[in-house]
């Protein structure tokens, strides 16, 4: 497995390894020994799958406060999406700053996201699965979301139309009005 940094610490891009003959392929997503051999320690105890038919459907940015706080490991089942990640603890050099990557069924790319960030993702290509595991399970009470075009992140999400838009995501706060209930406790 490929792992790669990203400009915020503990955000990284895993690239697993893909066995290929005439058949297809195989390709190991997720290895809990092998990760924490990496120094990547998580317990993923929920995987989550949604569709969505239209191209240009934003899902985000959403997080999890704590008690529930989550950390995904994100990837394209089928199609093609772009993935952000912004950093939301109060005090790190890297708050309000995002990465983005694009991953598809092709490229077979994954988004590791640690809790603090808020994740959200736009579609590239109809019908786009996203798969992605979780380290905490769905708590409604701890769900959030802040606004995915605000300009104080200035996400480029290559928008060429409106987005596809859930209710919740339309109404969600701005950055500026948040009060993030994560703290920066330094990166090692």
């Amino acid at each position: 497995m490929k792992i790669e940094d990203t400009n915020l610490v503990g955000v990284k891009i895993l690239t697993p390894v893909r066995h290929s003959d005439p058949r297809g392929f195989f390709s190991e997503s997720w290895s809990k020994a092998r990760m924490e051999a990496a120094g990547l320690r998580y317990d993923f105890v929920q995987d989550n799958h949604s569709m969505s038919v239209h191209v240009g459907t934003v899902r985000g940015l959403h997080f999890q406060s704590p008690p529930h706080a989550q950390a995904k490991l994100v990837r394209c089942g089928k199609g093609r999406l772009f993935d952000v990640a912004v950093d939301i603890r109060k005090g790190s050099p890297t708050f309000g700053q995002w990465v983005g990557v694009d991953l598809s069924f092709e490229n077979g790319k994954q988004l590791l996201i640690p809790a603090g960030f808020l994740h959200g993702f736009i579609t590239r290509e109809p019908s786009t699965e996203i798969i992605y595991k979780c380290s905490d399970y769905f708590a409604p009470e701890s769900d959030g979301a802040v606004r995915f075009d605000d300009p104080d992140l200035s996400i480029d999400w290559g928008l060429k139309e409106d987005a596809y838009l859930s209710e919740k995501d339309a109404r969600a706060a701005f950055l500026k009005d948040f009060n993030s209930p994560f703290i920066w406790e330094g990166d090692a």
